[in-house]
């Protein structure tokens, strides 16, 4: 009997230290996008992204959601290293969920520690490929590692899905081949 009843613990334990599955947004995500794609104006656009935010910072469960939210805090108030720790115990906690990947790598892009800030948006990038903040956040990482043409590639997708992203600036005209197409 002691030994079920340990068990049971042991098992109750471990649940409860598993983090839920990341909430499907999939479908208002794409809404956002289009709405995007017709912003009028820049203004317009920030406030459709400022809704993007929302949903990608979004966490699996209130567990993840403090610890996110404590990361960000910490990060806001320049603690790098206690938002690293926050972000570490995120990713580990929910390893299927992008943002804790993300917002370490904007952590370790601030830092210039930039190969890290790569490792981390690739994985984001695995879990939701249309992550605008983490394609753009890569090509400035790959920027910063003078990968280029890598930057300017993921700057384009980027811009396919926001084409108001301030960092539209660093755009680089395409190269044309003599017969017009691209390079």
């Amino acid at each position: 009997m002691r030994f079920l009843l340990f068990s049971l613990l042991l098992a109750g334990a471990a649940q409860a230290e598993t983090c839920p599955a990341p909430p499907d947004h999939s479908v208002a995500f794409a809404r956002l996008v289009e709405r995007l794609r017709d912003a009028p104006d820049e203004r317009a656009a920030r406030l459709i992204t400022n809704e993007m935010w929302e949903l990608w910072a979004d966490a699996p469960n209130q567990q993840a959601q403090a610890i996110l939210d404590r990361g960000m805090t910490r990060r806001a108030g320049y603690d790098f290293a206690g938002a690293i720790a926050d972000f570490d115990r995120l990713v580990e906690y929910c390893p299927d969920y992008a943002e804790g990947y993300n917002q370490r790598a904007f952590v370790n892009f601030m830092r210039q520690d930039y190969e890290p800030a790569l490792e981390d948006l690739n994985r984001a990038l695995e879990l939701s490929p249309t992550h605008i903040g983490a394609l753009a956040g890569r090509a400035m990482t790959l920027m910063g590692l003078g990968r280029m043409d890598e930057a300017q590639n993921d700057l384009r997708v980027a811009l396919e899905l926001n084409p108001w992203l301030p960092e539209r600036g660093l755009l680089q005209p395409a190269e044309t081949a003599p017969d017009g197409s691209d390079l």
